[in-house]
């Protein structure tokens, strides 16, 4: 059984914060990849880079535009998102709700308020990526966006974007939880324990990222496709059609694996082990206080 989440909310936040750090290349890669933005020809070393690695490659070469602004998007959002369902399904159960209330509602209702405040940062940062802009940061972003586009510009896409990672965090969540309950609690008295903690923690929160992602591609395809052409929801599944044909359920796959399920894998992982960490502290302070406490009193 899982510890209760609202006893531990900054282990959840500083998983999230380490997870999206260590992320932001892959998540640069992927926007550019799943956006179709048109890359300037990229030489490393005196070796021009075949066209099919620029995105990831220039995921990782400075300078890192509006990295600050989507390491703390990505870092509250997730954060929020992972406790708050967390938080939310341990309410609920106490409350007596069935398992599938619980592991369903609150991250249907906690990721969808989630994705509507934190679009503007999403707007702006991916639209940062695109080169023919050539803005310097994430305020100049906005203000291109509003300036051409109003204050509604800013929530362009809300509609894929909330279509995309409702069921990608509800899936990821409800992973989640099937794995905590059915994969087998390590045993504390075997020589191997940490081990096979350390395993189990691997194989829930891979899970977890691998289902999410692979079931919402689609639609940041669409959403990111939004960001380049300002098209609305429907001309832009249809002109994706037109050019790729059922493909582009595809575009960028393998880049929104990485960009998408690693983090995502990463945040459940590390707040795995920095609750883990916390709670064996706590257990060491509890014996030695109670071994204080008999010295003391023999005194």
């Amino acid at each position: 059984m899982s510890p209760p989440a609202k006893e531990y909310p900054k282990q959840y936040f500083a998983a999230s914060a380490l997870a999206s750090s260590l992320g932001y290349p892959l998540w640069r890669a992927a926007a550019i990849g799943q956006s179709g933005f048109q890359m300037h020809t990229i030489h490393v070393g005196g070796m021009t880079v075949p066209r099919v690695a620029t995105p990831y490659v220039y995921g990782f070469l400075p300078p890192y535009k509006g990295m600050v602004a989507t390491v703390f998007g990505m870092t509250w959002a997730r954060a929020s998102i992972f406790w708050m369902s967390d938080y939310g399904h341990d309410v609920l159960k106490n409350r007596g709700y069935s398992t599938m209330t619980a592991t369903v509602l609150p991250p249907l209702a906690v990721s969808a308020a989630v994705q509507m405040i934190n679009q503007p940062i999403v707007r702006s940062t991916v639209t940062l990526q695109d080169p023919k802009y050539n803005l310097p940061n994430v305020f100049a972003s906005c203000r291109q966006i509003y300036k051409t586009h109003g204050i509604a510009g800013l929530w362009h896409g809300t509609t894929a974007g909330v279509l995309k990672t409702v069921p990608k965090y509800v899936t990821a969540i409800a992973v989640k939880d099937m794995m905590e309950a059915t994969l087998p609690q390590p045993d504390p008295n075997s020589p191997s324990y940490d081990s096979d903690r350390f395993w189990r923690s691997v194989t829930k929160s891979a899970s977890a990222g691998v289902a999410g992602a692979a079931l919402t591609n689609p639609l940041d395809v669409i959403r990111n496709e939004q960001f380049k052409t300002e098209a609305g929801l429907r001309v832009t599944v249809r002109e994706l059609w037109k050019e790729m044909g059922i493909m582009f359920m595809a575009r960028g796959l393998m880049k929104n694996m990485i960009a998408v399920a690693m983090p995502v894998g990463m945040t459940i992982f590390f707040t795995d082990i920095f609750v883990q960490y916390t709670i064996d502290q706590e257990r060491k302070q509890s014996v030695q206080y109670s071994i204080d406490q008999e010295q003391t009193q023999k005194i």
